[in-house]
């Protein structure tokens, strides 16, 4: 599968107007969607050309302690804990002794979230393309993410599907260990989960980290997937920093970094 190398269209967006679209005229995103038109007619056998909107969750209790702590004794220590006595991260520690530390989002990362709907909201105004093909992380701050930020935005029978390999950079760090199916089935009943899923995460290990060659294949695989079976041209993904730094690399662009609850579009093929 190739990639486009053409930078251009990568906009760096921490939720400007209009997802960072310099065009302000009110048929921008017909004229966006008028030259994807005119790519793919244009392009050889085998490419193709998609927008990608590409989300990050917002804040979950496992920043504030990377916050709290900074990144070296976080990577070091509290990242291989499930909590500190204060937190397990995303659950208060009395509430739920056994919690899971797959972390879920601060009141700060929902109301970043709800500024992406908001987002969202406004540019249907003027015509924005609604994605038709909607992939997510299976870690719940990416999931609670995606529900706030779609909310009523995309119509029915349009679901997001859960894919394993959208997961952060994987292992060593407890945050990133997923909850089991049956909990993401019961809590979020709107999504769809892919095929294969196991019950429990496995994984996830303990002692060894996932690296960049590793964390580039899987995410490459998705992007794959996507272009292999997906005829939809606008896609979303809500996933994580690692995700879309895996993403920069499959299709050699200059690294960029998606803040957190950031959202940025994308055109690939």
């Amino acid at each position: 599968m190739k990639y486009s190398k053409d930078s251009s269209w990568l906009i760096p967006a921490m939720l400007p107007p209009r997802f960072g679209l310099e065009d302000t005229s009110d048929n921008r995103w017909e004229k966006l969607m008028q030259k994807i038109d005119q790519l793919n007619a244009s392009s050889p056998a085998g490419t193709q050309y998609k927008v990608f909107f590409f989300g990050r969750h917002g804040e979950g209790f496992h920043n504030v302690a990377e916050a709290n702590y900074g990144t070296e004794e976080w990577d070091n220590y509290w990242s291989k804990q499930n909590g500190d006595g204060e937190l397990i991260w995303g659950r208060k520690w009395h509430c739920l002794f056994n919690a899971f530390p797959d972390a879920e989002l601060t009141q700060l990362g929902k109301d970043q979230a709800k500024l992406a709907h908001d987002v969202w909201k406004e540019e249907l105004k003027f015509g924005i393309p609604v994605p038709r093909k909607l992939y997510c992380s299976p870690l719940t701050r990416a999931i609670h993410t995606n529900a706030i930020t779609f909310d009523s935005i995309i119509p029915g029978p349009h679901r997001t599907m859960i894919i394993e390999n959208l997961r952060e950079v994987n292992s060593v760090h407890t945050c990133d260990k997923r909850r089991t199916r049956t909990y993401i089935k019961q809590a979020f009943p709107g999504f769809d989960i892919e095929e294969g899923f196991t019950e429990e995460d496995d994984l996830w290990d303990p002692q060894v980290r996932e690296t960049y060659a590793e964390i580039d294949a899987r995410v490459g695989g998705v992007l794959d997937m996507i272009f292999e079976k997906d005829q939809e041209q606008v896609i979303s993904i809500t996933a994580h920093g690692g995700v879309f730094g895996a993403v920069l690399r499959v299709t050699r662009q200059n690294k960029l970094i998606l803040p957190i609850g950031g959202s940025c579009p994308y055109l690939t093929c």
